[in-house]
């Protein structure tokens, strides 16, 4: 449903929006001929669906492994409080770490799973001793490393 106009998306807006999720760089042309438009109607669609929120943005996907960031870490995070001002003060300071890639609430045994990526598991022990550890609340952190990416909707 389109929140903003109350009208539910039809076929066509989700083939814009299939076909932009695999190629945000596609000619708004070869959209149009892909989704059976003529490109003023897919270039306001296009338009409409950004307006109402369906399309966030547009970015580069990076390869981290070619920045030197091949490493990657799940971390549990058990908080001592849970309430709402100390919540927010997690939020806020785990968002300013970049090697922070993920951030989520969960609903578990603990309270947060961080996806940390660095450069290698001497680098990740510092991020987790001096940063994550240090973060408002933390009372008690686990970390899982990836050995692999299995499958990852950014490639």
């Amino acid at each position: 449903m389109n929140s903003a106009t109350n009208r539910p998306l039809d076929q066509t807006d989700r083939k814009i929006l299939a076909e932009l999720a695999q190629n945000g760089r596609i000619s708004v042309a070869e959209l149009s001929r892909r989704v059976n438009l003529s490109k003023t109607p897919c270039q306001a669609r296009i338009h409409r669906l950004e307006q109402d929120g369906f399309i966030l943005g547009y970015r580069a996907v990076i390869d981290p492994t070619r920045l030197g960031l091949p490493h990657v870490a799940f971390v549990e995070v058990r908080l001592s409080d849970t309430r709402k001002a100390a919540l927010e003060a997690f939020n806020k300071a785990v968002r300013a770490l970049p090697e922070v890639e993920q951030a989520h609430m969960i609903a578990s045994s603990f309270d947060y799973l961080l996806k940390v990526r660095t450069k290698d598991i001497a680098a990740y022990r510092e991020v987790l001793g001096e940063k994550i550890s240090a973060l408002p609340h933390v009372a008690h952190t686990s970390t899982h490393v990836s050995m692999e990416a299995v499958k990852d909707d950014a490639d």
